[in-house]
């Protein structure tokens, strides 16, 4: 996730100076979210934001999000979702189901990074939606780039996010989740 979010924020957000804080796995950042987030609380000044990203994997979307939104609260900070008198430090956001699901919302910019996938993939009935893969996106996601002739012993995800990062257009992706996540990156940014 670092390293596409590395080659994508800055197409989003333009000139506005970002920094990632990242977690082992999703288990460690829902276990010290909570202090990370009373420890900002205490210093975040009006013009910062907090925007916490994780995949939903099997998970309850809802429940997941009102989590998150729980530990904000919890910690002092209101969020896009809840704000205080239209003010907010947090945004809560959910890849549905993967990273990789974003991937084949932007399927040009997949061919870009690897030339030999089929450009048929997004019109194949299973890959149509983004976003409702079924059987694992980024298992999914393996099975299509080794049909490709791409790494053929295991996807190895930070090259893989480090090859299309740089491709992936914000306007063109088709999945939901990223368009969200999108959307309210710029509503931060405000008009262009």
């Amino acid at each position: 996730m670092e390293a596409f979010l590395r080659a994508v924020l800055p197409k989003i957000l333009g000139r506005i100076q970002f920094r990632i804080r990242r977690f082992h796995n999703k288990d460690q950042l829902l276990k010290h979210l909570p202090s990370r987030l009373q420890g900002y609380a205490q210093w975040i000044p009006e013009d910062h934001k907090i925007v916490v990203l994780l995949d939903r994997d099997s998970e309850d979307c809802r429940r997941l999000k009102a989590q998150l939104e729980q530990m904000a609260l919890n910690a002092g900070l209101a969020t896009r979702s809840q704000p205080a008198d239209s003010q907010f430090a947090v945004i809560n956001r959910i890849v549905i189901d993967e990273l990789e699901a974003w991937y084949f919302g932007d399927w040009r910019a997949v061919q870009n990074a690897y030339p030999r996938v089929s450009p048929a993939i997004p019109r194949q009935k299973r890959y149509r939606d983004p976003d409702a893969i079924q059987g694992g996106t980024w298992e999914q996601f393996e099975r299509v780039l080794q049909r490709a002739g791409y790494f053929k012993n295991r996807l190895r995800k930070i090259e893989a996010a480090q090859s299309i990062g740089p491709y992936i257009e914000p306007e063109n992706n088709r999945s939901h989740s990223f368009r969200c996540f999108r959307d309210a990156l710029r509503e931060l940014v405000g008009p262009s």
